[in-house]
């Protein structure tokens, strides 16, 4: 029988690690959006999805407890070590997604509130319970649930969805592929065990290795766009052009060598910690970018705003 749940191990249901990438870049298109908001109406927007993160990031738990159990990254996970019952997981998920939603459509908008509905729904249903164990793809289609909440921060402001939004989400969502398949390449045997159809497990690292890097290519002119449309300026516009030079310089030799049978990973381990930098940096840079451009210190666009 489960022992009694602390409050830490609710806490750690709603995957703190991943909430700080969320809540950092929800601020982030909170802050770079056009227009003010109150900043009780923000830190309201940012909780509600911080709790729907955090929601849908327990239901994920709920539902993968015993393929947690396997593996070696997610063992000591309350529902695996049986510190948690499994209805008590379940429940805490439901309660804080819906709480979010209703939080988010009372207090700023309805359409970012369906926007969150919905990023919970895609975390929790189509990519922990649909795509994940039937796909390698699982991660290019399941990107989408990380990608959500720059969009809904910026939406919280502007109470519309344009071109910059859902440029924000793009970027994550090209991101993701790389970042993810470089943690799937030296977590391989974890998911081969537990029968996850991750991309280096179904189609090999060789493929995985490919696509890393073709997707990083991919992922620079998305990365680059918010400025050639406009929406920023040169001061992002360069962050963007120097990470994304960066991220091609790790991503190269992950994507082109053969690794020996006792190579310990070190490249897939760098390129994997320097993508994580990469988005931070990317999105600090997009908020610097308004700041300068609301005191008139800079302009925007490459061709001076034509489109934004």
């Amino acid at each position: 029988m489960p022992m009694p749940a602390e409050w830490r191990d609710f806490f750690t249901l709603t995957k703190p690690r991943v909430m700080t990438l969320v809540i950092f870049t929800a601020i982030c298109g909170l802050l770079a959006a056009p227009g003010s908001i109150h900043p009780v109406l923000g830190f309201t927007a940012i909780l509600a999805i911080a709790m729907g993160a955090g929601g849908s990031a327990a239901l994920n738990q709920w539902w993968e407890a015993d393929i947690d159990a396997e593996m070696k990254r997610t063992a000591h996970r309350p529902l695996p070590t049986g510190r948690m019952r499994r209805d008590d997981a379940r429940d805490f998920g439901v309660f804080l997604s819906g709480v979010s939603v209703f939080l988010m459509g009372v207090a700023i908008g309805w359409l970012a509130a369906v926007m969150l509905a919905f990023a919970v729904f895609y975390y929790a249903v189509i990519y922990t319970m649909w795509l994940k164990p039937r796909t390698p793809q699982n991660i290019v289609i399941g990107g989408g649930s990380g990608a959500f909440p720059p969009m809904i921060g910026w939406i919280a402001v502007t109470g519309e969805v344009t071109a910059m939004p859902v440029l924000l989400f793009a970027i994550i969502f090209m991101w993701t592929p790389p970042h993810f398949w470089a943690l799937a390449l030296f977590m391989k045997s974890d998911y081969a065990k537990v029968g996850i159809p991750m991309m280096p497990v179904v189609a090999g690292e060789r493929s995985t290795r490919r696509q890393i890097l073709a997707y990083t290519v991919l992922l620079a002119p998305v990365t680059v766009a918010p400025w050639l449309i406009g929406g920023t300026s040169w001061v992002y516009g360069s962050v963007a052009v120097v990470l994304s030079v960066l991220f091609f310089a790790f991503a190269m030799p992950v994507g082109t060598r053969t690794r020996a049978q006792d190579d310990p990973m070190t490249q897939e381990k760098t390129l994997f910690k320097f993508s994580i930098f990469y988005l931070f940096a990317l999105f600090a840079a997009l908020v610097a970018d308004r700041v300068l451009a609301a005191h008139g210190l800079i302009g925007t666009g490459i061709f001076g705003g034509l489109f934004s």
